[in-house]
């Protein structure tokens, strides 16, 4: 006899909504909770919000819940009475029974969930009313090894109804910060797309609005910013820009092309006269001003710094008094550098390897022992010397040199790697950063696969970093390139976390161990225990989640303390040492009693084409002849 199986713990819980996995494992078992079994599973589907039946090869329905019931017009059916109904589907524009869909099921052998993304399904062959919905189908078998079908039906209307809900501000209806996150990835493309082009954020603060709501009552505040922004979203449309509601009294528009900065300004100049009359409350005008601080974008900031920025300038603006505009400018040290010149010097900067690999150590909580590094990229320019990473990084991000940068930063990591485990080194994990361009290359799963098995490093000792923007930018293609990754073994880890939004459900989606929390919530640690307690939840969802924690910019003992405290995994930051070059960072790790010889002989999963092994005792001449010209190097 064979096995009950409902593998609803991955793929099919984000069809069904919730966690539930029944297993009845063998013959043994099954005779004693069978009955049990059937009946825990019918009270499981009845309370879900998805459509759920079991079907048989031959189209008898075994099992329907409620959702199924009243979606596709069919009475109960259990797994004691089966009954037969004809069901239709429409893919595109190609109609057919739901049979055939098995049909497919079995041709291709798929024991994996199935999907069918955006069809019509009815029971009227011609579909003319049906419902769209994503349907998944996992292949189940019964007690006597007879092939069944579960399947699920969401609600794509329901589920574009619940997205749209939480994309929006309730007050206003407005798009809010997260459809505004959103959708600026889209514009950085576009950018990115066009030379010369440039865009600008405008964050705008209706000024004393406490003060305002104080006076006239909650209520009348409420009404007062539903007219604001409808005015506001009146003067977006008008001009071809995007407003998003963020929060409470701030509004941010999207300005996808501008000229210059007067753009910027003369756009302000129209808000601030529309603002300061158009409000009457009991006949009396209020006399309304904003403050804005605004970013123009590739100049002012980086993809990762914009938003950060747009504040920087806002609280400049708010420092000068109420109805000023200030536009973000980059610090001093930015302006002597010739951008285009550096822009030309890229290509022949990574051929030159001009660029260098430092590694910022990662702690054990605990005890404070090394057991991670993160690679981080530096560029030794032969005029500027060191250009900091926010000059060059947006170059590289614009002109699509990320992805040849990532590839060199990828080999020399593996090929450090391999010298600390010839040298017997403790066996440590570095994280590398991953670029949006490297993961839709197409190409980086088998780069890396290849980098893996030509340097015969260890996959688990590798770990990729990826941040939530990124993740959020093609969610289908994002998880499939991380899970193919994670199939060779290397680690995943969610950067930023807590600055972006991560929800319950897209943790799912993404195969991350590791969250990484941005310093920017770490920064009032010490002295706020409002944020004590959000960093407290986002430790334990993360280990309830069987995740582990970094926490970055550790910059104090009372950081540390805390976070020990709350029980984080690993701590980051120049409290405990800044990015460091190879041969200082190596110190650190050279004298541990703790070499793992288990890594001396890695195996390397879905790897691509072997070459050919050396010798051991030939690859260490060869390694300390490299580290010996790069000590003369230093020298001189």
């Amino acid at each position: 006899m064979g096995n009950w199986i409902f593998a609803l713990g991955g793929g099919i819980v984000a069809g069904l909504g919730m966690g539930i996995g029944i297993a009845v494992s063998r013959e043994s078992k099954l005779k004693n909770s069978y009955k049990t079994t059937l009946s825990a599973l019918e009270k499981s589907f009845s309370v879900s919000d998805d459509a759920i039946f079991i079907v048989s090869e031959e189209m008898e329905f075994l099992f329907t819940n409620p959702k199924a019931q009243k979606l596709l017009s069919i009475p109960k059916a259990t797994f004691k009475e089966p009954f037969k109904e004809s069901i239709y589907i429409r893919i595109k524009n190609d109609t057919q029974p739901l049979q055939e869909c098995f049909d497919t099921v079995k041709r291709h052998k798929k024991e994996t969930l199935y999907t069918l993304p955006d069809i019509v399904i009815s029971k009227e062959e011609k579909v003319k009313n049906g419902k769209s919905v994503t349907m998944y189908i996992e292949p189940l078998y019964d007690q006597n090894r007879r092939r069944l079908f579960l399947v699920i039906l969401k609600d794509i209307e329901q589920k574009r109804k619940e997205t749209a809900l939480m994309d929006t501000h309730q007050l206003t209806g407005l798009p809010n910060k997260i459809q505004a996150k959103k959708d600026l990835h889209r514009f950085f493309s576009q950018i990115h797309q066009k030379k010369h082009q440039k865009m600008a954020l405008m964050v705008v603060e209706i000024d004393h609005l406490v003060k305002i709501r104080a006076t006239i009552g909650d209520e009348q505040a409420d009404k007062m910013l539903q007219s604001i922004a409808n005015e506001l979203q009146q003067m977006a449309q008008e001009n071809g820009y995007h407003l998003y509601h963020t929060f409470s009294n701030h509004f941010l528009f999207i300005l996808p092309e501008i000229e210059s900065n007067v753009t910027i300004h003369a756009f302000f100049d129209t808000m601030q006269k529309k603002l300061k009359n158009f409000y009457t409350l009991d006949a009396a005008n209020l006399h309304m001003s904003a403050s804005v601080g605004a970013v123009i974008y590739p100049e002012g900031s980086t993809t990762y710094t914009i938003w950060d920025n747009c504040y920087k300038a806002l609280d400049e603006a708010k420092e000068k008094g109420h109805g000023h505009c200030i536009i973000y400018k980059r610090a001093e040290i930015a302006q002597k550098y010739d951008e285009i010149k550096l822009y030309n010097a890229i290509h022949d900067a990574i051929e030159g390897g001009e660029f260098e690999i430092y590694y910022q150590p990662i702690v054990r909580t605990g005890d404070h022992e090394v057991v991670a590094a993160e690679a981080l990229i530096r560029w030794k320019h032969p005029e500027y010397g060191y250009v900091p990473p926010p000059i060059f990084i947006p170059m590289l991000e614009k002109s699509g040199y990320i992805v040849e940068l990532g590839k060199y930063v990828l080999s020399e990591v593996l090929k450090q790697q391999k010298k600390w485990e010839l040298f017997k080194f403790k066996p440590i994990e570095v994280s590398i950063n991953m670029s949006l361009l490297e993961l839709e290359s197409g190409e980086f799963v088998s780069y890396v696969s290849q980098k893996l098995q030509e340097h015969q490093v260890a996959p688990e000792l590798i770990k990729f970093e990826i941040t939530e923007g990124i993740a959020m930018q093609n969610e289908t293609v994002i998880a499939e390139q991380l899970n193919a990754l994670k199939r060779l073994g290397v680690g995943i880890a969610l950067d930023d976390f807590g600055t972006g939004y991560t929800s319950f459900s897209y943790l799912k989606k993404i195969p991350a161990t590791v969250l990484k929390i941005d310093k920017s919530l770490l920064e009032n640690i010490v002295r706020n225990q409002e944020d004590q307690q959000i960093i407290h939840a986002m430790i334990e969802l993360a280990h309830n989640l069987d995740m582990k924690i970094v926490a970055e910019g550790i910059e104090t003992k009372q950081m540390v303390d805390i976070l020990t405290e709350f029980r984080c995994d690993y701590l980051q930051g120049y409290y405990f040492s800044k990015p460091l070059p190879v041969f200082e960072f190596q110190e650190k790790i050279r004298f541990s009693s703790k070499v793992d010889t288990t890594l001396s002989e890695p195996k390397v999963q879905n790897a691509l084409n072997t070459p050919p092994v050396r010798s051991v005792n030939q690859r260490i001449r060869e390694y300390q002849k490299e580290d010996e010209d790069d000590i003369l190097e230093l020298k001189e």
